[in-house]
């Protein structure tokens, strides 16, 4: 059987253009499987790769020069600080839109005798190393089912943290703050209108666990933190201690010819 050219000829443009069809071509198939395949790396290749970047640390590390040892070091722990902060920021918590409530306000007198009351009850809610967390103000509410006042005990406290605390667990509870001792102790008073709510350990806080871990974190920045000013400090140090070995070795005359 015997086809015309002209056809032939419109079948052979069609298949080629893909006039008339959704674009099928083997080229762009075989190039999309190319980018999405992924260069696998043998196991001894990476073995190699990683034996190279210790030797190349240990160098630094046993380098006579000191300003190669301290630079390495700080360079080591400015990466760990950028980490620490890159994880910090996975626990931050957004706070919950502030709700419109009647603050209660309190004479001397009632303040006088909540604070004396407070000091006597033995009740108290304790903050540890984990800050403040859900669980702080679910104590609270707890507390405050057959106590007017209580105590929150923050240990260990750095200098001025108490002040945060009492704002935080003001917002958090709804709390009046009554008193702020020396010993760290935050007098709190539930409030004249006080009704428990449904949900005690609000939703914008983190859970006992994830404070835990949160306090590692902050932890391991402080001190490396601290680690880094005392690094910056050894190198200004030594930088300065070359100038002054550089002036010293010029102004020193050279040693005069003895001739006999």
């Amino acid at each position: 059987m015997m086809f015309p050219l002209a056809s032939i000829a419109r079948g052979i443009i069609r298949r080629r253009f893909s006039i008339g069809k959704p674009a099928d071509n083997a080229f762009s198939r075989t190039e999309g499987k190319k980018k999405n395949k992924r260069v696998k790396i043998s196991k001894r290749a990476k073995l190699n790769e990683l034996r190279f970047y210790r030797l190349k640390a240990k160098k630094k590390m046993t380098s006579p020069n000191p300003e190669v040892r301290i630079r390495y070091k700080l360079e080591k722990a400015k990466r760990k600080e950028a980490w620490l902060i890159e994880m910090l920021r996975k626990f931050e918590v957004p706070k919950a839109p502030a709700e419109i409530y009647d603050p209660e306000i309190l004479t001397e007198e009632e303040r006088h005798y909540f604070k004396r009351t407070g000091e006597k009850k033995k009740n108290y809610v304790p903050v540890g190393r984990r800050g403040v967390f859900g669980g702080v103000v679910l104590n609270m509410h707890l507390h405050w089912k057959k106590h007017e006042t209580v105590k929150v005990i923050c240990k260990p406290c750095k200098p001025g943290q108490v002040h945060v605390y009492a704002e935080e667990l003001a917002r958090l509870s709804k709390g009046i703050v009554i008193d702020i001792k020396a010993n760290n102790v935050i007098l709190f008073y539930r409030g004249k209108n006080y009704v428990q709510p449904k949900v005690m350990s609000p939703l914008d806080t983190l859970s006992k666990d994830k404070a835990l871990e949160k306090y590692k974190y902050e932890q391991s920045l402080e001190h490396t933190s601290q680690f880094i000013e005392k690094l910056e400090e050894e190198l200004e140090e030594y930088q300065k201690h070359l100038v002054r070995y550089k002036k010293a070795k010029e102004d020193t005359p050279k040693d005069s010819v003895i001739n006999i």
